[in-house]
C-alpha cells in the first residue's frame, strides 16, 4: 500500500520538493496552500506556485483561510495520510501536525538550529557565513525547534547571492524530503533534539521587511558587499540618492556590488565620471554600484544607467 502524502507549501522554493515526492511514486493525497490573491497594477488573481503545480498534475487542492477552520480539519483527517510534509508554509496548529501517524516534517533552508525564523538564506549572506544548508525535523509547538531528522550542507562562496544560494538548497531539499519520507516509513530515522548546550551563539533569521533593506553606510566594505548579496534579487537592498536643490530624490534597489578598499576615501561622497563607475564613500574605501533598479523602471547595469542619468547634483542620503 503506497504512502498517503499531504504536503503544504506555498512557494517557488517548495515545488521541486512536491514534485520529487510525485516522480517518487507517494499517494499525494491533499496539496494545503495560501488562498488565491490579487496581485499587480491589475489585481489579477494569482496562483501560488505550488497551487499551479498541482493544479498541472491533478493533484487535490485545500486552501483554507484558517488553519483551526472545523470544516479544513474534517477534510485533512478524511485524508488519512500517514505524513505531512512542509515546506515554507505557515505556523501549524498542533492539532494539525499532531494529525499524521507516522508524524509532520518540516524542510527548513538552514543547518538547525542555527538560522530559525522566515528568512534564512538571506541571513545567512548577510551574516558572511561560508557554510548553510538543510535541515528535515519534527514539527512541535515551537518555530523551527523540533527533533532534527537529516541535514545537508553546502558552502557559500563569495559570489552567491540569495538568489543562488535559494536555488541550490531547494535542489538539494527536494532530495532530503523524499530520504526524510523513506526513512519515516521504513522507520530508520533517529529524531534528534536540536544542540544548543554547546556554547554556540545562535544566530536569527526574522522576517525582512522594506525599512531593513536600506544599506547602512556607516559599515564596513566587506559587510555592506554581503548586505547586497543577501537580499539580491529579492527583496533588494536599498539606497537613496538626493538633489537638495531640487528638493528630489531617487531611490534605488541595488543588485550587485563591488569593494575597493582605501584608507584615504571620503565617506558618503559620490564619485563618478557619468560613463562607467558610480562609487560611494565609505570608512574603509569605495564600494562600486554594479547592477541597480531606479524605482518604477527596469534594471541596468552601471553604464547604462549612467548613459540616461546624471547624478553629479546629487549627494548620498544616510
Amino acid at each position: 500500500m503506497s504512502t498517503r502524502i499531504v504536503f503544504m507549501g506555498t512557494p517557488d522554493f517548495a515545488v521541486g520538493s512536491l514534485d520529487a515526492l510525485n516522480k517518487a511514486g507517494y499517494d499525494i493525497v491533499g496539496v494545503v496552500t495560501v488562498p488565491d490573491k490579487p496581485a499587480g497594477r491589475g489585481q489579477k488573481i494569482t496562483y501560488s506556485p505550488v497551487k499551479e503545480y498541482a493544479m498541472a498534475n491533478n493533484l487535490p487542492i485545500l486552501q483554507p483561510e484558517k488553519l483551526r477552520d472545523e470544516t479544513f480539519l474534517n477534510q485533512l483527517q478524511e485524508l488519512n495520510a500517514d505524513i505531512f510534509v512542509v515546506v515554507a508554509f505557515r505556523m501549524l496548529p498542533k492539532v494539525v501536525w499532531d494529525m499524521p501517524r507516522l508524524g509532520t516534517f518540516n524542510l527548513h533552508a538552514s543547518l538547525l538550529p542555527q538560522y530559525r525564523g522566515a528568512a534564512p538564506i538571506n541571513w545567512a549572506i548577510i551574516n558572511g557565513e561560508t557554510t548553510t544548508g538543510v535541515t528535515t525535523f519534527l514539527l512541535n509547538e515551537k518555530i523551527d525547534e523540533g527533533k532534527i531528522l537529516l541535514q545537508e550542507s553546502v558552502d557559500i562562496t563569495p559570489t552567491d547571492t540569495a538568489e543562488t544560494i535559494h536555488d541550490q538548497l531547494a535542489e538539494i531539499g527536494k532530495n532530503l524530503v523524499v530520504k526524510t519520507v523513506e526513512g519515516l516509513v521504513k522507520n530508520t530515522l533517529s529524531p534528534k533534539p536540536q544542540n544548543e548546550d554547546n556554547n554556540a551563539v545562535l544566530k536569527a533569521a526574522p522576517k525582512i521587511f522594506k525599512p531593513d533593506c536600506a544599506i547602512d553606510w556607516t559599515k564596513k566594505g566587506v559587510d555592506i558587499v554581503n548586505f547586497v548579496r543577501g537580499l539580491s534579487p529579492y527583496p533588494a537592498a536599498t539606497m537613496t540618492l538626493e538633489d537638495t536643490e531640487r528638493n528630489s530624490s531617487l531611490l534605488f534597489k541595488i543588485f550587485e556590488v563591488s569593494f575597493e578598499p582605501d584608507s584615504n576615501s571620503q565617506q558618503y561622497k559620490l564619485y563618478t565620471n557619468q560613463k562607467d563607475y558610480l562609487k560611494i564613500g565609505i570608512s574603509d574605501g569605495y564600494i562600486h554600484i554594479k547592477v541597480l533598479q531606479l524605482s518604477g523602471k527596469r534594471k541596468n547595469d552601471i553604464k547604462e544607467f549612467l548613459r540616461g542619468y546624471k547624478v553629479n547634483n546629487y549627494i548620498l542620503k544616510h
